[in-house]
């Protein structure tokens, strides 16, 4: 059993259940998915871009990522309707717990002149939005391999009701958010 989970089950549920009076285990909010989410805009002139940002993204996830493609075409960007442009991957279960512990004990800590993640990222439904600026902190990527620096969206989705609810939660999973 992943560790992560483990400390959901004996320290995060009971904890939870006493600060907001859940009567039931099946009330304490818990992690439902992460969905790491990378944008490839250049996509557009070159398709080898995205099948590099597709592979990096498995090496970071462990999981195969599924090409996302245009709702509508913008001239100005020139992108057509169901043009590919960036790739995404939804992890659950396993998976989740595994990346998730990777990014909080080994990944955030890489990140230079790191001060802690910020509190107000919460959507207001208690999803958390992390954006990072660069793949190249994840220790699985190596750097004389990457074609273009990418940044990616991380998106935790809990079933929380309120953005506090989900802060507890992740809070307690140890995410390092600001002082």
């Amino acid at each position: 059993m992943n560790r992560l989970k483990e400390k959901y089950n004996n320290e995060i549920v009971p904890s939870l259940r006493e600060k907001y009076n859940y009567t039931s285990v099946m009330e304490v909010p818990r992690l439902e998915k992460i969905v790491v989410n990378m944008g490839v805009g250049d996509a557009t002139s070159n398709a080898k871009l995205l099948e590099a940002a597709m592979k990096d993204m498995e090496l970071i996830t462990g999981q195969k990522p599924v090409a996302t493609k245009a709702k509508k075409a913008i001239a100005g960007f020139k992108v057509r309707e169901g043009q590919a442009i960036g790739c995404k991957v939804t992890l659950r279960g396993e998976n989740m717990y595994n990346f998730l512990d990777k990014l909080i004990s080994i990944t955030l800590p890489r990140v230079r002149d790191f001060r802690g993640i910020s509190n107000k990222s919460f959507d207001g439904r208690g999803n958390y939005t992390l954006g990072l600026t660069e793949q190249l902190i994840f220790s699985e990527i190596e750097f004389d391999n990457v074609v273009k620096v990418r940044g990616m969206d991380i998106v935790m989705v809990t079933t929380a009701k309120t953005n506090e609810e989900a802060y507890d939660l992740l809070k307690g999973f140890g995410m390092p958010f600001k002082k």
